[in-house]
């Protein structure tokens, strides 16, 4: 039986990826295993699922000064040698890191025991983790062809990012009952993002009545981003948060407004849900979003606008302009590279544990 460790954490995006590989790696009869942090969000995420995790001592690098940048590579390095001892003990064929800072000792107690590694990076350019991971990676799955350039000749292999194969699967006769909805009128599903984004909210609000005379509305707006005034209006529905329903959500969906983190759009992309991206602005990240949204607009799958340039009349001919030529956008997904991570990610995980084997 072939052994494999997955390793990322810090946020749930350098978790989630993880967790949709895990079918197909149980499938194919891995035993899996998991190294991540003492209190990061990964041990609750992994443990809930009842996979051998591992915590190691962890420290987060800096690019800035921080009283912390004198005591972090200590636990750091603590963090090392835990993860070669585990290597030691597990002896795995290959290790799959997903990022964030407590994978970088992971990875690099891999390369010390010659243990083959591949890194997943969500970005259009590596952060900082990942950046200190790629000497030691055997290959890295990236989410755009852009990325290629920014990483060493022969390790970069475009697979798109793996999808929890549940949100495929949705029940859109559920979704029309969930909502009150009708079957003869087309589904605009707004996501602004697990906080919300106010800018998103206001501008789809602003031109709800001209938006409501061609489409049904689901707004995901945010925690405490609910309008009480837009409550009861026909064809409306607003809701702060959605887990359980999404999947049916967008099985009901035929056009998307959403924000452009790397996640969201390439779960968009396997959905095939053509979409207009609003990307976070560059006052207010290091302008990934930014990127990430051009490099969709350029292949074809979705329409982009800055939150500079939202205005009313533009939004509406916009989202008019998207529905009308959907059919065009969902061919360009279709014809992708990056929309099977799943199968993309596993086959390098095979030829890289059959190195090791």
């Amino acid at each position: 039986m072939k052994r494999i460790i997955l390793t990322g954490g810090g946020t749930a995006g350098h978790v989630t990826p993880n967790i949709a590989l895990l079918p197909r790696l149980k499938e194919l009869g891995y035993d899996i295993h998991y190294i991540g942090s003492y209190d990061g969000i990964e041990k609750k995420l992994i443990e809930e699922l009842h996979i051998p995790y591992y915590a190691i001592s962890s420290g987060k690098l800096r690019r800035y000064f921080d009283v912390k940048n004198f005591t972090d590579p200590f636990k750091v390095l603590k963090g090392y040698v835990q993860a070669k001892k585990l290597m030691k003990t597990l002896k795995p064929d290959v290790v799959f890191s997903k990022g964030g800072f407590v994978s970088v000792p992971v990875v690099l107690a891999a390369k010390h025991r010659h243990i083959p590694v591949i890194i997943h990076e969500s970005d259009m350019t590596p952060g900082l983790a990942n950046k200190l991971a790629l000497p030691s990676a055997t290959k890295v799955c990236c989410n755009f062809p852009e990325t290629i350039s920014h990483l060493p000749e022969g390790k970069a292999v475009l697979t798109g990012s793996p999808i929890r194969q549940e949100l495929l699967h949705g029940d859109k006769n559920a979704a029309l009952s969930f909502c009150g909805f009708t079957p003869d009128k087309p589904v605009l599903l707004i996501i602004g993002g697990s906080l919300g984004s106010v800018a998103v909210n206001n501008a789809v609000r602003g031109i709800l009545p001209e938006l409501l005379k061609t489409f049904q509305i689901i707004h995901l707006c945010g925690k405490g981003k609910i309008d009480p005034a837009l409550e009861g209006t026909q064809g409306y529905v607003q809701y702060e948060y959605i887990k359980d329903e999404l999947a049916d959500l967008f099985a009901l969906t035929d056009v998307c407004i959403s924000r452009a983190g790397a996640n969201a759009i390439c779960e968009l992309l396997a959905l095939r849900k053509p979409a207009l991206l609003i990307p976070l602005s560059a006052n207010a990240s290091r302008g990934d979003q930014i990127l990430n949204a051009d490099s969709f607009k350029r292949q074809g799958f979705s329409e982009v606008l800055t939150e500079e340039e939202l205005t009313p009349s533009l939004l509406l001919e916009t989202i008019q302009k998207l529905y009308h030529n959907r059919e065009t956008y969902i061919h360009a997904m279709e014809n992708s590279q990056q929309s099977d991570g799943i199968s993309s990610v596993i086959k390098l995980i095979n030829e890289a544990s059959h190195i090791n084997g």
